[in-house]
């Protein structure tokens, strides 16, 4: 597997206006590559919670509590694989590291057909412990997305355009994520009587499970056709080289893979990744703090379900355009600084949690600030990647990112939103949550601001 998965060797470097072309082309083919990688492997990774509904039907027994459990395998091992594997993919080839990680979450994802239809409710506790083991390791091989595509952007892709490839193809899992209810729906309605001819109460496990793991598993071979890992491994410079754009700390060394014992001291003792670490674990609390509880929130002020759906896809709509732009700004008017535009959103979305939070009666304000918040949330969320990716080395990028996307995903989501957020509900009050809200904005903004100075080298680069 090692040598499976080994970085390609460097060729010599071409140089001239052909090796411009050539450059230019790959630039496109690798990023269409990792966009629709990444959006592939979103839609093999939430699709469980479109399966609550049917396996809490008493035809097969299952409670929410329970299958709460298992949906909860998926967040925690995201967490802890996108730091841990990140490390394997810096040392890795991502043009193989990315498609199997894809491959492996498709056929893990497939395999939840088996306690359903196989085990059941007839042998519950069985059921239940194979599903959560599946939903873990899609959670687990989920966390093998991420990295190799931040290791392709920084290989590709230089510190003064970053931001805006970046904010363009954190688009891919939003494309992705909206995938999943149509396949579901589609898929049942198409393949389901393939499988169980009349009984259709089982066509769901098709939609939900098996026509997207098939769809994965094709898209896991366009990305490996798409995808290189570095520009040098296709006989082309470096990135630093060809645009004459480089980060504070780059040296030549940072394009030779360093062991996993050396990425880990070179990004557990770097302060400024820690800020943004501890930043990040804030913006993912405010981030789902916001979204999964906002129909639980709306339906007991009384707004409707259809109401409430509308407003969970606008939150989720609206994170297109705002992510472009974000990057965009970060890029083009703050010169490749992140803290700024960061701090800037998270600002804004601090005034949409307060109009938020004293007009829940009013349906169309309560829409109109979750759009707003979804659109400056998830720029902040982006950029933090980004950031994390500028202020490490290139032999290292991965596993920074993984550091604060384990740092959102297990301290930000799972323990601050979920946990914390719905005991402070259900015990204290929603006032008290749309407080806590605010204070994680605020501390989000601290943190950030730690690292202006770290940035400030790059607002006299971009003058030359």
């Amino acid at each position: 597997m090692a040598s499976f998965l080994a970085p390609p060797a460097h060729k010599p470097a071409q140089t001239g206006p052909e090796a411009d072309s050539k450059y230019r082309k790959l630039r496109w083919q690798v990023f269409i590559g990792i966009f629709i990688g990444y959006a592939g492997f979103y839609i093999v990774r939430k699709n469980f919670s479109m399966a609550i509904p049917m396996l809490t039907d008493p035809a097969f027994g299952f409670t929410e509590t329970e299958l709460g459990i298992v949906l909860s395998m998926n967040a925690i091992a995201y967490g802890f694989s996108k730091f841990i594997m990140a490390s394997i993919s810096d040392r890795s080839n991502a043009q193989r590291f990315l498609p199997l990680g894809l491959v492996l979450a498709a056929i893990s994802m497939l395999f939840m057909i088996v306690p359903v239809q196989w085990l059941g409710v007839e042998h519950k506790s069985a059921a239940i412990t194979l599903m959560c083991v599946l939903n873990f390791l899609v959670g687990w091989f989920n966390g093998m997305g991420w990295p190799p595509c931040g290791r392709v952007m920084t290989h590709w892709f230089s510190i003064k355009e970053r931001g805006t490839w970046m904010s363009f193809w954190n688009c891919a899992h939003n494309v992705g994520g909206a995938l999943v209810g149509p396949m579901a729906t589609y898929g049942a309605v198409w393949f389901g009587s393939w499988f169980y001819q009349t009984n259709e109460s089982y066509y769901f496990l098709i939609g939900t499970f098996a026509f997207p793991a098939a769809v994965a598993i094709l898209v896991a071979i366009l990305a490996y056709c798409m995808i290189r890992d570095t520009p040098q491994s296709c006989g082309l410079q470096s990135i630093e080289e060809w645009s004459g754009h480089a980060a504070k700390n780059y040296s030549k060394a940072d394009e030779k893979a360093i062991t996993v014992k050396e990425i880990f001291k070179t990004v557990l003792s770097n302060k400024f990744l820690w800020y943004i670490a501890f930043a990040n674990a804030f913006v993912y609390m405010v981030r789902y703090g916001c979204l999964d509880w906002a129909p639980k929130i709306l339906t007991e002020k009384g707004i409707d379900i259809k109401s409430t759906g509308w407003a969970y896809f606008a939150y989720e709509a609206a994170a297109i355009p705002g992510t472009i732009i974000c990057g965009w700004l970060s890029d083009k008017v703050f010169k490749g600084r992140r803290a700024l535009p960061t701090i800037l959103f998270m600002a804004l979305v601090a005034v949409a949690i307060v109009v938020y939070w004293q007009n829940l009666d009013n349906v169309a304000v309560v829409i109109g600030c979750l759009i707003a918040i979804g659109f400056f949330i998830y720029g902040p969320v982006m950029l933090i990647g980004v950031q994390a990716l500028d202020l490490a080395p290139k032999n290292a990028a991965g596993t920074a990112a993984g550091l604060t996307g384990f740092m959102g995903y297990v301290l930000g989501t799972a323990v601050l939103a979920n946990i914390v957020v719905g005991y402070v509900m259900s015990t204290i009050g929603l006032d008290w949550v749309f407080i806590m809200l605010l204070i994680a904005c605020g501390v989000s903004v601290l943190f950030m601001g730690l690292t202006y100075k770290e940035e400030k080298y790059l607002a006299e680069q971009n003058k030359k």
